[in-house]
């Protein structure tokens, strides 16, 4: 901001003076704060530091000790240097005993030759000092503007990236704490050189301070985040053009890089908090549907202006659940619980739009996510008859020839759902219920929807969105697990063997006969389905059949036998919440 003393003595007025430096030649680069007149000996005591000191020298110590005092004093209180006019004082050269003083304390000593208005030299100085803080302050407020813009725009990391490089002139990076970079821009120097091993020289620049400059590397760096907590890295390569007499980078590019990370912070948080906001309203339209705790025309009022239309749809309810053995673990922390059926909310959410979809979606239980798909009467735009769908980028296979738009809009979905999750697409189950025509009857299709996901936990299929005659029996039982007779059913059927199991914790044999039933009675494959030699498992069935006092061997028995235990699985799923 503030002209060197080198850059001072090229002024006219200056030059006019017949300017020579006789002493310190080499800290000719420090900036002048201010020009001060004085012809007092104890003026230092007056000063700041940082000032140019101009005298006649008419009012200076006489002997040798007063001169070196007196200089001490001045590069003591640290002023940018001492111009002495000849001509009053001094004839023709400044005293020797001066000269020695400046130069052993490294303050810059000119000589003004001839005789020149010191009015001159003050103002032509102060109109630079003050043209540069205009223009430090113009372009403080460029910056400021800058990316209160992007902020109001909602810019991406990247863009804000690029207008802070091209701001600075320099390359700036935006980095994660791991040192991953996140966004770039090299300023017209070469990418490839300078993302280089990235992380290892990333690791290196560890300046102190929140906002600091790494004079090892030649990086400003800063940290980007909030609410106390930093995500985040912004690093410039400070030009060492710009860089102050003290090898500081200058004030600007320190605001500029406050600026940047201030802007993605908040750009984080706007994105965040509205994402969070979205879906909590989804999660109270669709819970206003399940329970009726809203009248359905304001929620369909409330989804309108959410630019979900629901109104001359064709409706169907979805529910996408964690199967039964890939759920979180019940030891495991909440927190990795809510996260992971918070990314399942996102991935049915983006799947939604990547489908060409449009609806409410959030989770409705501790395992599910629901959602309430619109559908027009005409097949998803890109979809051709044919039974191929556009989800995404690439055509499908929509199942048969001639399926109906709601059941080519339900596979585009699940098609769509599981290339969001590519990492585990086939640990959820993807259920929907009966299409209906109105929003008064969405409830009965998200319920059913629900019932068929619980009921088809257990279902390996991936190929289809279940719907209720896919889960057959299982999802008969589910939806009567409420009926006591069925829960009568099971306690005749089964209450000996759940008797001797909560006995003898350690000697279940509840497998033993669920994997003799789903083999179809076929002792050698249940035998191996449990990893147990043939001998082994018939000693396991005759102790079930002395314990259910049972013939295993029948059919009708057995039949009765597998029905209660899907009837059991049925009445131990946890009741939706």
């Amino acid at each position: 901001m503030f002209p060197t003393v080198r850059e001072v003595l090229a002024l006219e007025p200056v030059r006019h003076g017949g300017p020579r430096v006789v002493a310190a030649e080499r800290a000719l680069d420090q900036p002048v704060r201010w020009v001060h007149v004085t012809e007092v000996p104890d003026i230092a005591t007056l000063l700041r530091g940082g000032e140019l000191v101009l005298t006649t020298g008419i009012g200076l110590p006489a002997d040798d000790a007063g001169v070196r005092a007196f200089i001490a004093d001045l590069a003591e209180v640290g002023v940018a240097g001492l111009v002495v006019e000849l001509g009053r004082r001094y004839g023709t050269a400044v005293p020797r005993v001066m000269v020695a003083a400046a130069e052993r304390r490294g303050l810059p000593l000119v000589e003004l030759r001839r005789a020149t208005p010191f009015v001159l030299i003050t103002e032509a100085v102060h109109a630079l000092i003050v043209d540069a803080q205009i223009g430090e302050l113009r372009a403080t407020e460029e910056i400021h503007q800058r990316f209160t813009e992007l902020s109001v725009e909602g810019a991406e990391a990247a863009e804000v990236v690029r207008q802070a490089a091209e701001l600075a002139g320099a390359p700036v990076v935006l980095e994660n704490l791991s040192r991953r970079v996140l966004a770039f821009h090299s300023a017209g120097e070469n990418a490839r050189l300078l993302l280089d091993g990235w992380e290892q020289h990333s690791r290196r620049i560890q300046p102190a301070g929140r906002t600091a400059y790494d004079a090892d590397s030649g990086w400003l760096v800063t940290m980007v985040g909030a609410r106390g907590q930093d995500w985040g890295r912004l690093l410039l390569r400070c030009p060492a053009q710009v860089l102050t007499p003290a090898g500081r980078p200058p004030v600007r590019l320190s605001i500029l890089v406050e600026r940047a990370a201030s802007t993605l912070a908040l750009g984080r948080l706007i994105r965040r908090d509205a994402e969070g906001l979205e879906r909590q309203i989804h999660r109270t339209l669709l819970t206003a549907l399940l329970d009726g705790s809203q009248p359905v025309d304001e929620v369909a009022l409330r989804a309108r202006a959410l630019g979900v239309l629901l109104d001359r749809r064709r409706l169907v309810g979805v529910v996408v659940r964690f199967r039964e053995l890939d759920g979180v673990d019940d030891d495991a922390p909440a927190e990795a619980a809510q996260a992971r059926l918070r990314d399942l909310a996102e991935a049915v959410g983006l799947a939604l739009r990547e489908a060409g979809l449009t609806g409410l979606s959030s989770s409705i239980d501790d395992n599910s996510v629901g959602a309430l798909v619109a559908v027009r009467d005409a097949a998803p735009a890109g979809t051709v008859s044919a039974g191929t769908v556009s989800a995404g980028s690439m055509p499908v296979d929509a199942g048969p020839v001639g399926a109906g738009p709601v059941d080519v809009a339900l596979d585009a979905f699940r098609l769509a759902l599981y290339r969001v999750r590519r990492s585990e697409p086939f640990a959820v189950v993807v259920a929907a219920g009966s299409a209906v025509d109105s929003i008064r009857e969405a409830r009965r299709s998200l319920v059913e929807a629900r019932q068929v996901a619980e009921a088809g936990r257990r279902d390996r299929r991936t190929d289809q969105v279940l719907r209720l005659p896919d889960v057959g029996l299982a999802g008969l039982l589910h939806l009567l697990r409420e009926e006591p007779r069925l829960q009568v059913f099971v306690e005749r059927e089964l209450g000996a063997l759940l008797t001797h199991e909560d006995r003898h914790p350690r000697d279940p044999l509840l497998p033993t006969l669920r994997a003799y039933l789903e083999c179809g009675r076929n002792k050698s494959a249940a035998a191996a389905a449990v990893h147990l030699s043939r001998p082994a498992f018939y000693e396991r069935l005759a102790r079930l059949a002395r314990i259910l006092d049972a013939d295993l061997d029948s059919v009708q028995t057995c039949l009765s036998l597998h029905v209660a235990l899907l009837a059991l699985d049925a009445v131990r799923a946890r009741p939706p919440v």
